[in-house]
C-alpha cells in the first residue's frame, strides 16, 4: 500500500491550478503588453513615448490600491466566489481599455483593470498552498504564477503582434476572451475554499503591525522596481539602442517571458530550499545584469541575451517573496499575498516613472537600466536587514503560516 506522503495529488488540484495560472496568463498579458505597445498609442494618441508610459504606471497603482482594499472588504467571503468576482471586474476592465476613446479613458480602464490583480494572485496563492503538502508551498505558488510568466511567451509577443498590424485596442480584446475563459475555468475546477470564522478585516490588517512584513514588502516594492525601471522601454531600447526592427520585438519579449516562466520555476524549488538565500541570489543577479545591461543593449545579441537574464532573476525573486509574506503574516496569509502584489506593482509604477525621467533628461533608453541597478542595491540591503532581524528574534519571522485546505 503507498504511503499517504507519495500518493499523486488528486487531478483536482492540478486542474486548480491550471484554472489560476490561466487567469494568471491574462493578467500578465495584459499587465506586460503595454510595455511592447507603446509606440502604437503614443501615435494613436499623438503623445510622447514617456507619457505613454504612464498606462503602466496607471495600471501598477490600481494594484497598488486595489490589493488591501478588496482582499480586506472580501475577507470573509469564500475564496472562490471571491476569485470570479475578481476576474469579472478584470474582464471588463480590459473590454473598457478596448473601447477608450480617448487616453485619459485609456488610462482609467487601466486602473480600474488592475485593481482586482493583486488580490487574486493573493487568493489565487493562497489556494493553491492548500492544495499540496507545507514543504511544497513556493512550488505550488510558482505553477500557478507560470500563467503569468507564459504570458510573456505567447501571450504578449502575439498581442505585440497583432496590435502592429490590426492596431492595439485587438491586445484588449485577446485579453478578454481568455478573461471569459478563465471564468468557466475557475467555477468548473477550484474548489469552494471557504475563509476561518476568526478571519475578519481587523484580523487581516493586523498583518500591517509586523515590522518584518513592511520589510518583504519594500523589498519587492524596491528591488523589483530595478527590474521594471528597464523592461518598461524595453521596445524602444531594442530598436533605437540595439538596431533591431520593430517587428523583432514580439520575439524580444518572448525570451523575456521564457526567462520568466525559468526563473518562476527555478525559483519557487530554491525558495522550499533556502527562502532567504533565494532572495539574496536573486537581487544580486539582478544587480549584476542591469548593470551590464547598460553596454550589453548596443549589440543585437548581446542585448537579447541580457534581456532573457533579467528575466530570469526577476522572476526567480517573486515565489519567495510571496512565500516569505505568508511566513512572517501568520493569521493573514491573503492580506499579505496579496500585498505583495501591490508591491511588486509600486514597483512597476516608480520603475516606469523613474525610468521615464532619465529619458526625458535626454540620458538615452538605456539609462534605466542603471536606475534599475541601484534600486535593485537597495532592495537587497533591505531583505537583508529582514535576515538580520531573523538573526537577532527569530520569533518576529513567525512559524510557517498554516494554509487554508480547500473543502471538496
Amino acid at each position: 500500500m503507498p504511503s499517504l506522503t507519495t500518493a499523486p495529488r488528486p487531478p483536482s488540484a492540478a486542474l486548480a491550478v491550471l484554472a489560476l495560472a490561466i487567469g494568471g496568463f491574462g493578467i500578465g498579458t495584459t499587465e506586460f503588453v503595454a510595455m511592447g505597445i507603446l509606440p502604437e498609442v503614443a501615435a494613436d494618441f499623438d503623445a510622447s513615448i514617456p507619457a505613454a508610459g504612464y498606462m503602466i504606471s496607471g495600471y501598477a497603482l490600481g494594484v497598488v490600491v486595489g490589493a488591501p482594499l478588496l482582499t480586506a472588504l472580501g475577507a470573509r467571503v469564500d475564496r472562490k466566489a471571491l476569485l470570479i468576482a475578481l476576474m469579472a471586474m478584470f474582464t471588463l476592465g480590459n473590454v473598457a481599455a478596448a473601447l477608450a476613446p480617448t487616453f485619459s479613458t485609456l488610462m482609467a480602464a487601466r486602473v480600474f483593470t488592475g485593481l482586482p490583480h493583486g488580490t487574486f494572485f493573493g487568493i489565487g496563492s493562497v489556494v493553491a498552498a492548500g492544495l499540496v503538502p507545507a514543504h511544497k508551498r513556493a512550488q505550488a505558488i510558482s505553477m500557478m504564477m507560470v500563467g503569468l510568466s507564459v504570458a510573456n511567451i505567447i501571450g504578449v509577443p502575439l498581442a505585440t503582434a497583432a496590435a502592429q498590424t490590426v492596431g492595439w485596442r485587438s491586445t484588449y480584446w485577446m485579453v478578454t476572451a481568455v478573461g471569459l475563459v478563465t471564468l468557466v475555468a475557475l467555477a468548473a475546477f477550484v474548489p469552494r475554499t471557504p475563509t476561518s470564522p476568526h478571519t475578519t478585516m481587523r484580523s487581516e490588517l493586523g498583518a500591517l503591525k509586523r515590522p518584518q512584513v513592511w520589510l518583504a514588502l519594500a523589498t519587492g516594492a524596491v528591488g523589483f522596481g530595478g527590474m521594471f525601471a528597464s523592461y518598461s522601454y524595453i521596445a524602444p531600447m531594442m530598436t533605437e539602442v540595439a538596431g533591431l526592427e520593430a517587428a523583432a520585438v514580439p520575439l524580444v519579449l518572448a525570451v523575456y517571458g521564457v526567462g520568466m516562466t525559468a526563473g518562476n520555476l527555478l525559483g519557487g524549488r530554491l525558495a522550499d530550499y533556502r527562502l532567504m538565500a533565494s532572495m539574496y541570489g536573486s537581487l544580486a543577479a539582478i544587480i549584476v545584469l542591469l548593470a551590464l545591461f547598460f553596454v550589453t543593449a548596443h549589440h543585437p545579441v548581446t542585448a537579447v541575451a541580457t534581456v532573457f537574464g533579467v528575466g530570469l532573476a526577476g522572476s526567480a525573486l517573486v515565489p519567495a517573496l510571496q512565500t516569505r509574506l505568508i511566513d512572517v503574516a501568520p493569521g493573514a496569509p491573503s492580506l499579505a499575498a496579496a500585498l505583495n502584489h501591490s508591491a511588486l506593482n509600486l514597483a512597476n509604477a516608480s520603475g516606469a516613472w523613474l525610468g521615464g525621467l532619465v529619458i526625458a533628461a535626454g540620458y538615452g533608453y538605456t539609462s534605466p537600466n542603471l536606475v534599475g541597478a541601484v534600486l535593485a542595491v537597495l532592495g537587497l540591503g533591505l531583505i537583508v536587514a529582514s535576515g538580520l532581524l531573523d538573526r537577532r528574534a527569530p520569533a518576529a519571522a513567525g512559524p510557517r503560516a498554516p494554509v487554508p485546505s480547500a473543502a471538496p
